[in-house]
Parts: structure tokens; C-alpha cells; sequence
């Protein structure tokens, strides 16, 4: 009888350095932004300052900035006319998409003026919106809600058209009432595709904001970054790009958070199916 020799039993694989550093999303961010304003301090040592800053010069001019008030006399002169044009913009979006996707009498109306609309370069409107409007809040507020408002619009008619179909046959067997379908089928399979416009249109809406100080009366981020080139302040320029960066990355990120919030029920179905 031949002797069996014993083999040792192999466990589970060990997993990668990626695999391993997967896990840790955040860290892999903050060290990805830290490399490159490394790089870039190093890079702008022997740069010209009249077209780059480092970043030890920038956070000089952003110390100066904040000491004297001025940045946050620039926040507060930019959020009001972006927070009215954004929520606008979301609200009034939402409501278009549903508007279309549940009645054809809407989508054949509208359809045209969207398109349309959607098509017509923004800056060309910002003279229309003077006139119309005059230099102040209002204006900006609409010329924010002319860029922001149609990821609201297209998003929320493709999260409802995708979630008509079966699931409304499932309801109606069921004996759902049409208001019950419309709150509990239709809307909960639609968050995803709403909450993706939202952060298009937060985005959408930053920029709106520097357009519409760039072309309206100068003041907040837009005036002063157009006022600092004007005047070769390069490292105050360059401060103001990054914080008007940093804001809409605070802004997406608060959005994610809130659909987490709000469809948690998804996020544990996708554990669930992921084991």
C-alpha cells in the first residue's frame, strides 16, 4: 500500500495591494490631491509668477483674502443668486420631467421649446437676460437656471419612463391606486436618475454662477477672478478657481449623501445581491 503523502490545504487567496487599498477610498484621495500640489510647487519653482502661482504663494493670498474680509464678503455676494438658482433650477426641473414623462400631452407641447432651448449657447442669452432683467440678482438668477435646469428635465423623464413597464402591471394586479403607484413604484424607482441630475445641476449651476458675474455686474467669484486677471494677481486668481473647485466637490458629495439617505433601500438590495 503506498504511503499518501500529506499536502497542506490552501486557504483563500490573499488579496493585492489594490485589492487591499480599495478599501480605503479617502485615504487614496487625499494623498492624490496632496501629490499633485507637491508636484506643483516644485514644478512653478523657476515659473514665471505671471502665469503661475505655487501653491505656498496662493495660500499666502488666500491668508491675506480671509484676513481682510474680502472672501467672505465674495461668499456671500455669490450664494444668493446661486442658492435661489440652483433650488429653482431643481424644483422646476423635477417638475417639467414629470410633467412630461407622465402625460404625452406636456411632451408633445414642450418638447420642441426644450430642445430647442437646450441647444442655444448660454452666453448668448446673457444679453436678452440684461435687458430683460437688468445687471442685479435676477438675471443671475436665470441665466444659472438656463444652464442648470435641464439635467433636472431629462433625468427625471428617463427615471420615470424607465420605471413604467412591468412594475406598474405588478401594482395595478395588486389593486394600487394610480396616486399609489405614482408614490410608491414610479418616484422610489426614479431617485437614482433625479439624484444624478441633481449633481449635474449643482455643477451646471457653479458654472452659471461665474458666468453670470462675468458678464453681469462683476462681483463674487466670478467678478473678482476676472478683476484679479484683469489686474495679474495671479496667486489670488488661482485661490479662487480652487475654492470655487473645492465648492463643487462639497456640494456633489452632499448630494450623494443625500441619496444614500433617501434610497437606502437600493444600497441594501445591492449588498444583497453582492453577498
Amino acid at each position: 500500500m503506498s504511503a499518501q503523502t500529506d499536502r497542506p490545504v490552501a486557504g483563500p487567496p490573499q488579496p493585492s495591494l489594490f485589492q487591499k487599498l480599495k478599501n480605503y477610498p479617502n485615504t487614496i484621495r487625499v494623498v492624490s490631491v496632496v501629490t499633485f500640489f507637491i508636484v506643483w510647487e516644485f514644478g512653478a519653482t523657476d515659473a514665471d509668477r505671471l502665469f503661475i502661482a505655487p501653491p505656498s504663494e496662493i495660500f499666502d493670498a488666500a491668508v491675506v483674502m480671509i484676513d481682510d474680509g474680502t472672501f467672505w464678503r465674495l461668499v456671500r455676494e455669490s450664494m444668493e443668486h446661486f442658492i435661489i438658482g440652483t433650488v429653482l433650477s431643481i424644483v422646476l426641473g423635477t417638475a417639467i420631467g414629470v410633467a412630461l414623462a407622465m402625460w404625452w400631452q406636456a411632451e408633445y407641447i414642450l418638447d420642441p421649446f426644450i430642445n430647442g432651448f437646450y441647444a442655444i449657447p448660454k452666453p448668448a442669452l446673457v444679453p436678452l437676460f440684461i435687458l430683460w432683467f437688468g445687471l442685479e440678482t435676477t438675471s443671475k438668477v436665470m441665466i444659472i437656471l438656463s444652464i442648470a435646469i435641464f439635467p433636472m428635465i431629462i433625468n427625471t423623464y428617463v427615471g420615470i419612463r424607465d420605471t413604467r413597464g412591468s412594475m406598474l402591471d405588478i401594482g395595478r394586479a395588486f389593486g394600487a391606486s394610480e396616486r399609489q403607484i405614482f408614490f410608491k413604484i414610479i418616484l422610489p424607482g426614479s431617485i437614482p436618475y433625479v439624484m444624478a441630475g441633481a449633481r449635474l445641476a449643482v455643477g451646471l449651476g457653479i458654472i452659471g454662477m461665474i458666468v453670470a458675474e462675468f458678464f453681469t455686474s462683476m462681483i463674487g467669484f466670478g467678478g473678482w477672478i476676472r478683476e484679479t486677471s484683469d489686474t495679474f494677481e495671479t496667486a489670488q486668481m488661482y485661490f479662487l478657481i480652487i475654492v470655487v473647485g473645492a465648492f463643487g466637490i462639497v456640494l456633489t458629495e452632499l448630494v450623494v449623501a443625500l441619496e444614500r439617505r433617501i434610497s437606502r433601500w437600493r444600497i441594501l438590495e445591492q449588498e444583497r445581491v453582492q453577498g
